[in-house]
């Protein structure tokens, strides 16, 4: 079987690259803006200490899944699977999401990246490939039943399927939003694990790396790449918010102007040429102007939480 129409677009991303897919094959019509900035990612930045490329991937996903219901989605995680994982599990596991598939839910696995589950066959279930024909071998296009060999033999995945429900408010859904942002930024250690940094922690790993002679790898190209993406969504986010709420219109209008110079900054600090005093400086400045918008978007919360 396949769910007809299900698209997961070459976002960086790829956890909202499955999202728009989601939010798309549900018909709920929001932009890619709205869905980054009302799921919150568009505020998101966690790094390594050794500024390895699983940044995007090993952070608290608990906000995420409760932002994304206001957006009318529900997602549900149905678990992580080692390569220890026995074959009952496996095949437990397998015929839930057919079962989900079946009834037109789409699923969701992430092993090293995100990939949309679009249908099955005898054999195994169909996955996209966001990158295709850029990139034609990862992540792998099936996964066969039973054995998930296309993972390799090193892989940690976990398993997702999607819902439709009643979305909230769009003064909710910005109201929580904004209000999770903030919290990133003034309470990092909520939201991600040991070894990682979010909000002001992440750029002092990402300095700290750069100072160690990382500034040149895959893990800062990435890192930064993806974190650029979420920024230019917030800065995006903001214009609409900017259009839509006239009592928070001049402050939305000013983050629009500042998350996208931090994006600008962030695309910079991919450059794996760049000298390694010239990134620490640039990040040094970034972490100075986030810092600011996130006092700013503070004051969003402010005036618009009801009274």
């Amino acid at each position: 079987m396949k769910i007809e129409n299900l698209k997961q677009p070459p976002l960086n991303t790829t956890l909202m690259g499955t999202l728009r897919g989601v939010a798309d094959h549900f018909g709920i019509d929001t932009s890619d803006a709205s869905l980054y900035g009302g799921s919150g990612h568009a505020f998101v930045i966690n790094i390594h200490e050794e500024l390895c490329p699983s940044g995007p991937y090993c952070w608290d996903g608990g906000p995420f899944d409760r932002l994304i219901r206001n957006l009318g989605i529900a997602r549900t995680d149905h678990g992580f699977f080692p390569p220890q994982s026995s074959a009952e599990a496996r095949s437990e596991l397998e015929s839930i999401l057919k079962a989900h598939l079946d009834e037109g839910r789409p699923c969701s696995l992430l092993n090293l990246e995100n990939q949309l589950i679009t249908g099955y066959d005898d054999t195994g279930f169909d996955t996209v490939q966001p990158w295709y024909p850029r990139n034609k071998d990862f992540p792998p296009k099936r996964l066969s039943f039973g054995s998930w060999a296309e993972f390799g033999d090193g892989f940690h995945v976990n398993f997702f399927s999607y819902e439709p429900i009643d979305p909230v408010s769009r003064l909710e859904v910005i109201l929580a939003s904004l209000t999770y942002a903030v919290d990133l930024w003034e309470n990092p250690d909520r939201h991600t694990g040991s070894g990682y940094g979010i909000g002001p922690n992440a750029y002092a790993r990402f300095i700290q790396a750069v100072k160690a002679g990382a500034g040149d790898s895959h893990g800062n190209w990435w890192n930064a790449t993806v974190w650029a993406e979420c920024r230019t969504m917030a800065a995006a986010y903001f214009g609409e918010i900017a259009g839509a709420m006239p009592e928070i219109s001049k402050l939305a209008q000013d983050l629009s102007g500042e998350y996208g110079s931090i994006a600008e900054s962030l695309s910079r600090v991919s450059d794996k040429e760049m000298d390694s005093a010239e990134k620490v400086s640039l990040l040094e400045m970034t972490r100075d102007d986030e810092a600011a918008c996130i006092a700013k978007v503070a004051q969003c919360v402010e005036v618009i939480r009801p009274r």
